[in-house]
């Protein structure tokens, strides 16, 4: 077979990176180096932006963006059906980033002519299949991505989603996100990262026997970060040298940030902001802590998993379902900061069992949650999607 020609549809993109959107790029990366073929298509946020760019050699097309205003999405998506229409003999599968506007938009372009994979982002009340309830355009929306040839879920809470909102069981798929594993945690590595960082901002100046704590992900109501600041006033009450990272960005960063200061946490508490990648990080890390109260499995996690950081996290369905409690991490009752500090001063005070947790969890990242297999996993999708739809183009000449 040739090598697949893909269009990649997602709202947003580098440099407004989060998990979704750095997941799909390193996915895009992946297959082009199997010989896909990627274009990335994206809104573009920013007047200023080029409207073409390009993201490790892989072309990307930024369209004039959406507001949620109404006239300025309709714009959108026009332009987003018009560039799909275009260019129709230069791709060979269309795979969007949610069943949302872009879903519509692609799905009414396309009409059939090649396949349209639609991937379901999230699960719960920031899920699309509740966006599709809710919004008032929804249910149009929701009967137009009925057409799709496939539908992904990430993970299983997503999945079952799917099926409860009536999309056809045979075209829904199970794949799971997936990241890149990097060479096994050693304490030379961990002295690199904290040197570089440390020299890259002063603020990230961690001695190498300080234990360091690194949350990273968006900076929200439900991930429970106000408890775990909380909790780590307990924690440098005992290690007073402990520091705690927190990685990433969102509507609560000044509210976390005053929580702090009234906490005279400034001196062990840091707001890092976003990272293109959060490796170096990783690397520095004595402990990953996700005190989510809610949500689907996240992007960080696996990326800690891979790392080989022991994890304390909230004791969340999404957790759970990567996680078993004191095999590849600890979990913890949500919105229990009692608890949190308890299950962090264990494994600072139990190297063995910290160790012991974080190479199990990078096993299991790379026996079930590589990128690897995941960019497989589509391949071997996409390939199938392409066939059929050439059979049946064949079948009505």
């Amino acid at each position: 077979m040739k090598p697949l020609r893909l269009v990649f549809v997602t709202r947003r993109f580098w440099p407004l990176i989060g998990g979704s959107e750095k997941l799909l790029g390193n996915l895009a990366v992946e297959l082009a180096g199997r010989g896909c073929r990627v274009t990335i298509l994206t809104a573009r946020w920013r007047p200023n932006w080029p409207a073409r760019i390009t993201f490790h050699e892989l072309p990307v097309v930024r369209l004039p963006p959406p507001d949620g205003r109404g006239w300025r999405t309709i714009c959108y998506m026009r332009a987003l059906a018009r560039w799909l229409t275009r260019n129709q003999d230069a791709y060979d599968l269309v795979y969007v980033a949610g069943l949302k506007h872009e879903a519509y938009a692609a799905l009414r372009a396309v009409g059939g002519r090649v396949p349209v994979a639609l991937r379901a982002e999230k699960a719960g009340r920031h899920g699309d299949c509740l966006w599709q309830i809710e919004a008032g355009c929804g249910r149009r929306v929701k009967e137009r991505c009925m057409k799709a040839a496939a539908f992904v879920g990430p993970s299983r809470a997503v999945h079952r989603e799917l099926q409860a909102a009536g999309y056809p069981r045979p075209r829904i798929q199970l794949l799971h996100d997936g990241v890149a594993i990097p060479p096994p945690r050693s304490p030379k590595i961990k002295a690199a990262a904290r040197a570089v960082l440390g020299e890259a901002n002063a603020a990230l100046e961690v001695p190498h026997w300080a234990p360091l704590a690194l949350y990273a992900g968006p900076l929200h109501a439900g991930k429970g970060l106000k408890h775990l600041l909380v909790a780590w006033g307990q924690i440098v009450a005992r290690w007073p040298h402990a520091r705690l990272w927190l990685a990433g960005d969102g509507p609560d960063r000044a509210a976390l940030q005053a929580q702090i200061e009234a906490m005279n946490l400034g001196h062990r508490i840091a707001l890092v902001g976003v990272f293109d990648t959060v490796d170096e990080l990783l690397s520095a890390a004595d402990l990953f802590v996700l005190p989510s109260l809610e949500g689907d499995m996240c992007l960080a996690l696996l990326e800690a998993m891979a790392a080989g950081l022991p994890i304390v996290a909230g004791d969340t369905p999404g957790n759970r379902a990567v996680l078993n409690d004191g095999r590849e991490g600890l979990l913890v009752p949500a919105a229990d900061a009692g608890a949190l500090s308890a299950a962090i001063a264990r494994l600072f005070e139990q190297r063995e069992l910290a160790s012991r947790l974080g190479a199990a969890a990078r096993d299991r990242a790379a026996a079930e949650f590589s990128l690897a297999q995941m960019a497989d996993a589509h391949v071997t999708l996409f390939e199938r999607l392409v066939q059929l739809c050439h059979v049946k183009s064949q079948g009505c000449r």
